[in-house]
């Protein structure tokens, strides 16, 4: 009551205030001195004048009577409505602009003078090796190196190991990609179920042989299809060391594109899986084919309490730089880490490939003769062709110093005199006449070595972490410490180039229509995993569990595998071939259908507002979903809501930890439609027209937006009410620019559509922050311009044509090799737009041949109405050998540095490097990159994984945007291909104010608003009956502003277990857990480490914790 009576008074006020000033204005120009003095007699210059301050009058009358007329409008509303959020009413003024009043509080949270020490002045400790300030020392030069092409001769004098025996360890692997060439299932069946089992028997035929797998994916298949004795024998072979599962994830993810949520995701659901059913915990990380290497995953596996890591494929001239400093093993640290808590001791193999002619030494014709797969009369051979020999009495001493040279030779690339050689390649020992012949032959060498003194050699079979434990001890520190004298790195691993000026840049945007569905996956994934922990919590708390489908696990399992088994690094990196790409995108559609119906069967008992009515019933969902997919390349199709004589109900879910103030689109098929929230409030909506193309409506469709404040993970209840509703219905008005082309328009009475058929002026959209500038010929961003400053800035968009080399070697899924600079795409005709303006958002859509842009401009409070929305929809099916590319340019002074996102997690400064090729100084951008000087930032936000460049001051280009055919392979083994068509998001913010930036960058980040949308349940047709539902609010608001979370923290069931994985971004955050689960009581609270296989620390009855900036943490929970 006392609200309502300050709501009333505060209305009245204003409204006096507005009469005062218009009475003052109105008696100055009756008592103006001039007109006294003049006696009446006027001339006609001040004639003039009079009647043009006149016209300004009425002018200022007609607008003040608006504002008064909607200030008493939103005081009725505020007072009906005092005890709930005020709805969002907008209103016209005369000079045709919406207008949305603000909102009652702040649309950014502040931040103390704490948050901004680490940003500012916490810069880590200084290392020895920064990848950005070596990258612009080096040369990059491609000098013949003889033996070893790459590198140099290496002299070394036998002397050298008097005094300390050199200790080998050869690291028998086999590398199963799951899907490349073949299919996961394809190759498991033809391939890697041989492997495995022969395994087994093979190496308990002798103790001393040693295995390395990395696949979980691949052995969990197996596990499934062995008996119990088998299994017992491979717990045996884990247990004596024989066996080492390395790394521990489902797959041996790509580094590039994938983002951190999903990184953890796969590295947990194999971590876990080893747990349960090996009993084992990896400890040294192997990751020998991905295509470069981000400083995320050392940080995620050092935070999995894995001490040691093994990288393969890193630039050449970079190995060449690494192995003549003897920097080839190095202290891997994060760049933010001030007290070395990051560091993960990391060994780089030297040479060109991980396969055997390239490690045991530096001459791979050498190398090759110990290759024993390869002896006479197998299906391969040496290139070199100088075939292996096998290994007899009468030749080993030969042979063995042939070897020995080698090793030696590579030894001295290194700090200490243990020496690690891999021995495996893609889906080896597949066979058993392969294991016999490397383990037999090698061993006969291994013998004769340790049995000659004087060569001070110690060879023998060996796992990584057999390495690993041989080196620490030789170095007399403990595994995971920093042995003395070993250098100390940060930063990146990007871009890879293997040869020459093969850059591979290509993959970082190959097939990025499943890049895109790839985020829609996780997205889907988390939103469930929260929903379903909610739900099962909530249920068990009531004693309902029966009546609940706990089979949903068994779908959200299904669902982290997928996705995991798609974060492999030919998966979500687009270089599969075809039939594996559509077997990948099946897997993502199923799943993604699968966590749709965990979500709607979640909310369907969140959301009752008596838990005693809830009864499950698989073969009638509660809710509809709010989008389908034909097929796994199909674009989304959102579910059309129908109206009949009864309201309907639709339920919105927000995915994230935060309150939002979002537009919620939905398709209707009426336009009489009202909108009210879940206690009847009415809602102002913008009713727009639904189009199929850039002239044609959709009939008896239309898009119904509406602002809605939703809870953080919360669940929010929309009613819609036949009927109309006109001071909140408000149409949006449409005008279409033909550009001479003669095409015929749809027309609606409910929709103003005004049609220029050969108009070309530049236009604008605005809101309450900016005003953007839209070329009338191309329909492209010209500039922008904010509000608060005087001066216009340049911000422009143009689609660029890459071609590609007319040599042997062209772009592919692997490599981007272009002809030279990108040419302007050149559409045949010129283009229809389309502008739509309206209270909530307003967009220009500009259609051309081969794609279709769409500039969105929300008119709302907060981030989402200080950024741009673009989206563009690409088919250039039609270009042979071309790859389209966008151009963003502004005025910003970046002078050719630029900074992009690894995996979603962190920010890495870039460089142009004039001296290196175009396609070099292309990096992955998975969620966002930005430019900057001293006053101005763009930021630029994808929906899914791109590659981005700055290649000249002040401009973005993210490139390869999509490709037509490409007929050639870059010589990589997938033939030629053709992409289909790909939807892609991005979004750019544009800031002046330094003092926003930090705040304004957590707030919002390349998951928060492009891929964790609001999600829209409606109800199903034949329920209108609807039993009483309610909002679900499960954050307590209690919590604080202060308490959210990185946008990707989550919790969710593993192994029964509920798990919270909770991530800080750049501020100290103290979070009170009590407050995030409303309702439910929590009662154990334990630390672990990232993959919960290490408890940290001894549990608590204490909700509050302390996060440390860019610190992902984990731990069990019980909520009862």
């Amino acid at each position: 009551m006392k609200l309502k009576k300050q709501v009333t008074v505060c209305g009245a006020a204003i409204f006096c205030v507005a009469v005062f000033s218009l009475y003052l204005m109105l008696d100055r120009v009756q008592h103006d001195p001039t007109r006294h003095q003049n006696g009446g007699n006027f001339p006609r210059s001040q004639i003039s004048v009079l009647q043009n301050r006149i016209e300004q009058l009425e002018q200022l009358l007609e607008e003040n009577h608006e504002i008064i007329s909607h200030i008493k409008d939103s005081v009725l509303e505020l007072t009906a409505n005092a005890d709930g959020p005020p709805a969002l009413l907008p209103y016209h003024i005369p000079n045709g602009s919406w207008v949305v009043p603000p909102e009652p509080w702040p649309s950014f949270f502040s931040i103390s003078p704490q948050d901004c020490q680490f940003a500012l002045g916490g810069q880590g400790q200084k290392t020895e090796l920064q990848m950005l300030t070596l990258s612009e020392e080096l040369a990059f030069d491609n000098v013949d190196g003889g033996v070893w092409k790459q590198g140099f001769d290496i002299p070394y004098s036998p002397h050298d190991w008097d005094s300390e025996n050199l200790q080998v360890f050869v690291v028998p692997h086999s590398h199963n990609d799951p899907g490349w060439i073949k299919t996961f299932d394809k190759y498991y069946t033809e391939q890697t179920q041989h492997i495995l089992n022969s395994m087994v028997p093979k190496l308990q035929e002798d103790p001393r042989r040693r295995f390395l797998w990395a696949e979980v994916s691949f052995f969990a298949k197996w596990w499934e299809n062995i008996n119990a004795q088998k299994r017992a024998a491979v717990r045996r072979l884990v247990g004596n060391g024989q066996l080492e599962m390395a790394t521990g994830g489902w797959v041996m993810p790509d580094e590039a594109n994938s983002h951190y949520f999903a990184l953890i995701d796969q590295l947990i659901e194999g971590h876990q899986w080893l747990d349960k059913n090996l009993g084992v915990t990896p400890r040294s990380g192997w990751a020998i084919d991905p295509f470069g290497y981000s400083s995320t995953m050392p940080y995620l596996l050092r935070r999995s309490n894995i001490t040691s890591m093994l990288i393969q494929r890193v630039h050449y001239a970079i190995k060449k730089h690494f192995a003549a400093t003897h920097s080839l093993e190095f202290m891997w640290r994060q760049t933010w880490d001030p007290d070395a808590s990051t560091d993960i001791f990391c060994h780089m193999m030297p040479f060109y490939s991980y396969d055997v002619p390239h490690t045991c030494g530096p001459d791979p014709k050498i190398c090759c003769q110990f290759d024993f797969k390869r002896l006479p009369g197998g299906r391969i051979n040496c290139p070199w062709k100088v075939p292996p020999r096998a290994i007899t009495e009468a030749n080993v001493a030969e042979r063995a110093a042939l070897l020995l040279d080698q090793y030696r030779k590579k030894s001295k690339l290194f700090r200490s005199n243990v020496l690690l050689v891999p021995l495996g390649d893609d889906f080896r020992y597949d066979k058993p006449q392969e294991w016999d012949a490397q383990f037999f032959n090698y061993q006969r060498l291994f013998d004769f070595l340790n049995s000659q003194p004087d060569l001070h050699v110690q060879a023998q079979f060996g796992t990584l972490s057999d390495y690993f434990d041989a080196l620490y001890k030789k170095t007399g520190v403990e595994p995971g410490a920093q042995p003395p004298g070993f250098p100390v790195l940060s930063g990146d691993f990007f871009s890879y180039a293997d040869r020459e000026d093969h850059y591979w840049t290509g993959y970082f945007t190959s097939r990025p229509f499943y890049k895109s569905l790839d985020r829609v996956l996780e997205a889907h994934l988390r939103g469930a995993e929260i929903l379903y922990s909610l739900a099962l919590a909530h249920i068990r708390h009531s004693g309902m569990t029966i009546q609940y489908p706990l089979s949903d696990y068994a779908l959200l399992t299904d669902a982290r595998r997928n996705l995991g088994l798609f974060q492999h690094h030919d998966a979500i990196t687009g270089t599969a071939k075809e039939a594996v790409v559509v077997d990948y995108g099946v897997r993502l559609l199923r799943s993604l259908v699968s966590l749709k119906q965990v979500i709607i069967n979640a909310a369907h008992y969140l959301v009752l507002g008596d838990k005693g009515t809830y009864h499950f019933d698989p073969s009638t969902p509660f809710f509809s979903m709010d989008d389908t997919r034909l097929t796994q390349d199909a674009l989304p199709e959102q579910t059309v809501i129908r109206m009949d004589s009864s309201p309907r109900f639709v339920v919105l879910f927000n995915p994230l930890d935060q309150e939002r103030l979002s537009v919620v689109s939905l398709l209707i098929n009426s336009p009489r439609i009202r909108v009210l929230s879940e206690e009847g409030q009415p809602l102002a909506v913008q009713l727009s027209a639904h189009w199929s193309s850039a002239t044609d409506i959709v009939p008896d469709v239309y898009q119904v937006s509406v602002p809605a404040r939703l809870p953080a993970l919360g669940l929010s209840i929309l009613q819609l009410h036949p009927g109309l509703d006109g001071r909140r219905t408000l149409p949006s008005s449409v005008r279409i620019y033909l550009h001479g082309r003669q095409l015929s328009v749809s027309k609606q009475d409910v929709f103003p559509v005004h049609v220029d058929e050969a108009g070309t002026s530049d236009f604008a959209l605005s809101n309450r922050y900016m005003q953007v500038w839209f070329s009338g010929q191309t329909g492209l961003l010209k500039s922008v311009k904010r509000v608060d400053e005087a001066q216009e800035h340049r911000l422009s968009t143009e689609f660029l044509i890459y071609g590609t080399r007319t040599s042997k070697d062209k772009s592919g899924a692997y490599l981007f090799l272009p002809d030279g600079e990108a040419k302007p795409y050149v559409p045949r005709e010129p283009p229809v737009l389309r502008v739509t303006e309206g209270p909530f958002f307003s967009e220009v859509v500009a259609y051309y041949q081969h794609m279709q842009q769409v500039v969105r401009l929300y008119n709302l409070p907060g981030v989402e109405g200080l950024s741009l929305d673009v989206s563009s929809l690409v088919d250039i099916r039609d270009h042979v050998n071309k790859e389209l590319a966008l151009r963003i340019q502004t005025d910003i002074e970046s002078e050719g540095t630029f900074f992009t996102d690894l995996n979603g997690f962190q920010i890495q400064p870039r460089r142009h490097l004039k001296k290196l090729p175009l396609q070099a100084n292309f990096y992955p951008m998975p969620t966002m990159a930005y430019i900057q000087d001293g006053q101005s930032r763009l930021t630029l936000h994808t929906g899914q994984a791109l590659g981005v460049s700055s290649l000249s001051s002040g401009e973005l280009k993210v490139g390869k945007i999509l490709r037509g055919q490409l007929q050639r392979d870059e010589n990589r083994m997938l033939g030629s291909r053709t992409e289909k068509f790909i939807f892609y998001d991005v979004c750019m913010l544009r800031f002046l104010s330094w003092v926003y930036l930090v705040l304004i960058l957590r707030a919002i980040t390349g998951k928060d608003l492009r891929n964790h949308l609001v999600q829209a349940l409606p109800f199903p047709e034949d329920k209108t009956e609807a039993q009483r539902l309610s909002n679900l609010c499960p954050r307590s608001q209690s919590g604080g502003a202060r308490s959210f979370l990185a946008p990707n923290s989550t919790f969710c069931l593993v192994s029964d277990a509920l798990i919270l994985v909770l991530g800080s971004c750049l501020l100290f955050l103290q979070v009170a857990l009590g407050s995030l689960f409303q309702g439910l009581d929590m009662s154990f609270l334990q630390p672990t480490s990232l993959t919960l296989l290490y408890a940290l620390g001894s549990p608590s009855n204490s909700m509050d914790i302390q996060l440390e900036p860019m610190e992902i943490s984990t731990f069990r929970l019980r909520l009862g």
